[in-house]
């Protein structure tokens, strides 16, 4: 017996796959017709149609408003999944111990005491870390924002930020940990001539490290202050007297890094490193200035012209001489107006600050724009 298949003009079967939908477009709709199901349907309208359209029955549909009237108790937390401590082998990549984990640029109001003992609270940017052994799979970083808001009220000092460190190493099981804060802080700074004053704001970051039971108290301190090139200025000298020519030589506002470690047992004040840097280059840039005091600037520019190579010889003979200070590290940036490039200079003491290899973006965070 002969079977016949019925036939369908060619033509009629293109015009039909033409119509049909694309995959894509199918699934669009099912996604739209889903939607409208859990909004308006019943949950078997939903699997009803879910299973025509040709795909899985979806579970109870979901509620869409959030629940205000919600409460934990102690089982529903106890019921939450912890990733980040669940067992060695959900480790990814190399089983390889971190030696720093945590946060950067977490941000609070902070109360710090002035040299004079009078409190001045400062918005500070606070980055914790600590170490992670190689069979861990991570940490619970909120500990860290948690350790430190126990301690956020306190004025803080050192050994506030010793409190912190020794608390969340305890709550995070580590061995190493740091922590470092980031903060303007502010100093009324004099004119030379007129007598105005005017607020200068200084780039500092406390740190403290806690490694296999030693700790590091380390201050950092951006110091701006202008330069004056020697060679420059003995070249426009010698066309004044040479040959009668108006000539200036060049200068630029310039920045001098200093990260020192603080001796143990030893205070070392904000306002004692800044002073000390001031001694040590005199020619800080100015913030309230008249006619008197830009001449002024000029006589002093003139009367200090450094090299970005005495610029940290200078800062190295004071810090040598400050019995409050142990291993030390200067890095200075002069901001060339002469060149398209700049004068860098690295002098280090000790081996806190010793490196083989520096950060290939170093010199570039030493730009300051006021």
């Amino acid at each position: 017996m002969n079977m016949v298949s019925p036939t369908i003009a060619p033509d009629a079967c293109a015009e039909e796959r033409q119509d049909l939908p694309t995959r894509a477009e199918a699934e669009a709709a099912m996604r739209v017709v889903l939607a409208w199901a859990g909004d308006e349907a019943s949950g078997d309208a939903a699997r009803n149609l879910s299973t025509l359209i040709g795909g899985s029955a979806p579970g109870p549909a979901l509620k869409r408003e959030y629940p205000h009237d919600f409460r934990v108790d102690p089982g529903y937390l106890a019921s939450l999944p912890d990733l980040q401590n669940g067992p060695e082998s959900l480790i990814k990549g190399a089983k390889a111990e971190i030696q720093h984990v945590g946060i950067s640029n977490f941000r609070l109001p902070i109360r710090f005491q002035t040299r004079d003992g009078d409190d001045v609270t400062l918005e500070t940017s606070v980055t914790g870390s600590v170490s992670l052994e190689a069979n861990k799979k991570g940490i619970n970083m909120s500990r860290i924002m948690r350790s430190f808001y126990r301690h956020a009220e306190e004025r803080f000092s050192f050994e506030v930020i010793d409190a912190v460190l020794t608390s969340y190493l305890a709550d995070l099981e580590s061995y190493d940990a740091r922590i470092q804060m980031r903060l303007r802080y502010p100093m009324m700074l004099r004119s030379l001539r007129s007598g105005l004053e005017g607020y200068q704001y200084y780039n500092i970051a406390l740190e403290m490290l806690k490694t296999e039971g030693e700790t590091r108290r380390i201050i950092h301190l951006d110091y701006v202050y202008s330069s004056t090139c020697p060679c420059s200025l003995e070249l426009a000298e010698h066309a004044r007297t040479v040959r009668g020519q108006i000539a200036t030589p060049h200068s630029q506002r310039s920045v001098a890094r200093v990260s020192v470690e603080v001796a143990s047992g030893k205070v070392l004040w904000f306002e004692d490193l800044i002073e000390l840097c001031r001694q040590a280059i005199p020619t800080e840039t100015q913030v309230m200035v008249k006619r008197e005091d830009e001449q002024a600037f000029g006589e002093l520019n003139a009367s200090n012209a450094i090299f970005v190579e005495d610029a940290v010889r200078l800062l190295c003979k004071a810090l040598e001489a400050e019995p409050r200070v142990g291993d030390f590290r200067v890095v200075a940036s002069h901001q060339e107006s002469l060149h398209s490039h700049d004068a860098v200079s690295i002098l280090t003491k000790g081996e806190t600050f010793r490196q083989l290899s520096y950060d290939p973006r170093l010199f570039d965070t030493l730009y300051h724009v006021g």
